[in-house]
């Protein structure tokens, strides 16, 4: 039988590739640049490139963290590359050393070849600087992609000035624009009370922490900041933000398991400090073997002690391969797990990659991670209402996730799916986070899942009596980060790819191409 090809697929068409390095490194946080100057002092061709000073449109979408509206004018234009560049003199390190270091580019996508990717040559990344897109090849590559935050939804949550403890950080120390006076911070750990103490440093007050455990997570921390006159609130949960068109004005904090009277605190700005989770997007999207490891601080890709992941000429280091509070209080641990990456890169060859260590099952007395994700997650469905939408972007609520009801622009009556909820979905089998995802649109808005897809993972575990680490991984697909249309339209491509680009979009029953068009004119005389 004679093969055919078929010329609306990519069998046999080349994607265009604008430049080729020999080292891509992915973040330039401590791990990334000791990883970028290790490197270059090996004599390796090296890119270092980070989405670091971040376009102000995605800002206001909360990418890549929850920025919560509350950055001033100084993080816009050459000003924001400035105030980067001061804030880490290793930057310029780089440039000295030859690195070819790229602020404001994101990467959105690794790509290799292999199953649905076969024409694809080598290991590719997509990159955008926000005005164009284009594809680097790279022969190793370096993940050092950092931190973000939980989210953690109450009524009130998506006033202006709700944001997360990394956003926070990084306008205040990295972009000098931490539009904030008074603060209130949730969670009591390395996180909070570190970023509480840099607050009070740089002039801003810090109304209270609020933690709902019955202690401090980091006591020491939290006694430095209560001598320091801050008010430590234990067993305490945010019980409303309250503001208006400007943002947060003002809180109401409840005492958990009591019936004690709320308390009101005024402040402007609300900074969530209750977990961070490591950025594992572009290593899912890349293949690497991903597990749920607590001491890590949740899902992270599996790594050797050189930061080797699953695919052969992948590394993966910092926070973005495990966050624990040593490595928070010292920034030194990240940067060293970079520089014994670079030194495994400059040696690494695809043909004797070893494989990866195995899943450290997490033992159930142990697991901080979850038994604190859980806890504020018990908290959450304590103070929600109707209207609170864990799900902001998409406006879904706890009930309806619960509920699993579909979007509120559907019709919501049909039997089927009013007879269904979390309870009844549980009984084919564990949660798939991508499955109610897909019932109910929770985590498919425009900020990609980054404010509500693991406190969505922690309620759905807690409503069904589920082990955290059972819930599996909801996917990430490429482009991790939001791309308009128009920056799209720049990406090269051969004629042989373009000319057939409608034919891919010839759904049945939701457009017709245009040569069914012709044939219908042809028969009946007269346009369809």
């Amino acid at each position: 039988m004679t093969g055919v090809l078929d010329v609306k697929s990519t069998a046999g068409k080349r994607l265009l590739v604008r430049e080729h390095t020999e080292l891509l490194i992915v973040g330039a946080g401590p791990a990334g640049l000791s990883a970028a100057l290790e490197a270059a002092r090996l004599g390796m061709q090296v890119v270092l490139v980070d989405e670091h000073p971040v376009d102000p449109g995605l800002m206001g979408l909360d990418i890549p963290f929850h920025f919560g509206q509350r950055m001033s004018g100084a993080h816009r234009g050459n000003a924001a590359i400035v105030k980067l560049a001061e804030s880490d003199p290793r930057l310029a390190e780089a440039f000295e050393a030859g690195v070819d270091v790229r602020l404001g580019v994101a990467v959105w996508g690794l790509f290799a070849h292999g199953l649905g990717q076969r024409w694809i040559e080598g290991r590719v990344a997509g990159l955008s600087d926000g005005h164009n897109v284009w594809f680097m090849r790279f022969d190793k590559a370096i993940l050092a992609c950092g931190r973000r935050d939980l989210g953690l939804a109450f009524p009130g949550w998506e006033l202006p000035g709700v944001m997360g403890v990394t956003a926070a950080d990084a306008l205040l120390r990295r972009y000098d624009a931490f539009n904030a006076r008074k603060c209130a911070i949730v969670g009591s750990g390395v996180e909070a009370t570190t970023f509480a103490k840099a607050a009070l440093q740089a002039g801003r007050d810090v109304v209270a922490l609020i933690e709902v455990a019955e202690a401090p997570l980091d006591h020491e921390g939290c006694t430095q900041l209560a001598e320091q006159g801050v008010p430590i609130l234990t067993g305490s949960m945010i019980a409303r933000a309250m503001g208006g068109a400007t943002g947060v004005e003002r809180i109401q904090c409840i005492k958990l398991g009591t019936e004690a009277a709320s308390t009101e605190l005024e402040c402007d700005t609300v900074v969530l400090a209750v977990g961070a989770v490591p950025a594992i997007d572009l290593l899912d999207v890349a293949g690497a073997r991903i597990a749920f490891v607590a001491e890590q601080g949740g899902y992270v890709p599996l790594t050797d002690a050189e930061g080797r992941t699953s695919v052969p000429m992948l590394f993966a280091v910092g926070d973005c391969v495990g966050i624990t509070a040593a490595k928070t209080r010292d920034p030194a641990i990240a940067a060293s797990e970079g520089a014994r990456a670079a030194a495994a890169a400059a040696v690494a060859v695809a043909d004797h990659w070893p494989p990866p260590p195995d899943k450290k099952e997490p033992a159930a007395s142990d697991d901080e991670v979850s038994k604190t994700r859980m806890r504020w997650a018990a908290a959450v469905m304590t103070v929600a209402d109707t209207e609170t939408h864990v799900c902001q972007c998409e406006q879904v609520s706890i009930a309806d996730l619960l509920g699993v009801q579909p979007p509120r622009y559907l019709r919501r009556n049909q039997p089927a799916m009013q007879a269904r909820d979390i309870t009844t979905l549980a009984r084919d089998g564990t949660l798939n986070q991508d499955q109610v995802k897909r019932l109910t649109r929770a985590g498919m808005g425009t900020c990609q899942g980054r404010r509500c897809r693991e406190q969505i993972g922690a309620i759905l575990a807690l409503a069904t009596n589920t082990p955290l680490s059972a819930i599996p991984l909801p996917s990430y697909r490429a482009p991790v980060r939001p791309l308009p249309l128009s920056v799209l339209a720049t990406l090269e491509e051969e004629s042989a790819l373009t000319e057939n680009w409608h034919g891919w979009f010839g759904i049945e029953g939701q457009w017709v191409p245009y040569w069914e068009l012709a044939k219908e004119s042809d028969q009946t005389g007269s346009a369809t």
